[in-house]
């Protein structure tokens, strides 16, 4: 990580989910133990002070909930409520998108894995499964696009459920109707992101770096393998690529660093095409990209291979002076 945060990114202490919306948890609690959410909130913050204000109001409030005899440990939470350190999750999510199992070799392990995308009402997630019970209900079709499905004790990491042995996960009789893909963008500065976050920022651009250029499959957007008849998708077979590019660069707000990725959507969202990127174009065009501001939209996620935190940008918005003026009189 570029940032000065160093404390932004560690994972939840509790065993159970903590329930991120502060007011729908006090709301709970009340309802749980009999109590007006006035009473609950004056506990919460008596608890705060108590500990020097060294926990969030959500962490007061899960210890006075426990305090009071309640479990949340059967809570199904919703996917806008999902963070990075979160264990024992429980969610039920609607499989908008099924992505072909693969299999991994590893030095010491060998086996295979597979992701699927659910949403609900309030946003998408990634499901990941390595248990070879659950991959079997998707080799098997008895998982499949469009079902409903309840996941229940897993795990958060990078910003995805990770389903273990000792996780389960089946169809569920509950019906989902109006799903929503992505998530609400929170207005965040840097210092304050956390894993797993879809957040909106302002920042400026300092460093920019070569992009990296790939293939993919047209209809499923997946990367293509290049072989002896051509490009090839593991879905759809031979096919006739898609180019795509990427640019990591590190962004900027005044006061914490990150590096951020753009893809061909964000990239565009600069006002470039990929063909302006190729070649020597990229040096004139760089000089552009340094010191641009914006709004940049996307989501935190942990880049595994070099462990440091990334922002991957969906959105670049350009400032609008005039709003931002109005804003900040309102402020």
């Amino acid at each position: 990580m570029c940032g000065k945060n160093n404390n932004a990114f560690k994972p939840s202490i509790f065993s159970v989910p903590m329930i991120q919306n502060y007011s729908r948890l006090v709301e709970k609690i009340a309802k749980a133990s009999g109590k007006e959410t006035q009473e609950i909130d004056r506990l919460v913050e008596a608890k705060r002070a108590k500990l020097s204000g060294l926990i969030s109001r959500e962490g007061a409030a899960q210890i006075i909930a426990a305090e009071l005899g309640i479990s949340f440990e059967k809570e199904k939470v919703k996917v806008n409520e999902i963070v990075d350190g979160m264990r024992k999750v429980n969610m039920i999510g609607k499989i908008v998108r099924m992505f072909p199992v693969r299999e991994f070799k590893k030095e010491t392990r060998e086996g295979k894995v597979a992701n699927m995308l659910v949403a609900d009402e309030t946003g998408s997630i990634k499901l990941v499964l390595w248990d070879t019970n659950h991959i079997s209900l998707v080799e098997t079709g008895e998982i499949k696009d469009g079902d409903v499905v309840e996941v229940s004790n897993a795990g958060v990491r990078s910003g995805e459920i990770h389903l273990s042995s000792f996780s389960d996960i089946k169809l569920s009789t509950e019906k989902i109707e109006n799903v929503k893909m992505g998530g609400e963008f929170s207005d965040k500065k840097i210092f304050d992101f956390k894993i797993g976050e879809n957040i909106k920022t302002r920042a400026v651009i300092v460093q920019a770096f070569e992009p990296r250029f790939f293939n993919v499959c047209p209809e499923c957007n997946s990367k293509v393998f290049e072989g002896a008849e051509g490009s090839v998708c593991e879905k759809h077979g031979k096919v006739v690529p898609s180019r795509r590019a990427l640019i990591s660069v590190v962004l900027d707000d005044g006061g914490a660093s990150m590096r951020g990725v753009l893809f061909s959507e964000g990239i565009e969202g600069l006002g470039y095409k990929i063909s302006e990127l190729e070649g020597e174009t990229f040096a004139g065009k760089k000089r552009e990209i340094l010191g641009k501001e914006a709004y940049f939209y996307g989501n935190v996620r942990q880049n595994k291979l070099f462990n440091n935190t990334e922002l991957f940008i969906s959105k670049v918005e350009d400032i609008d002076i005039e709003k931002l003026i109005e804003l900040l009189e309102k402020r």
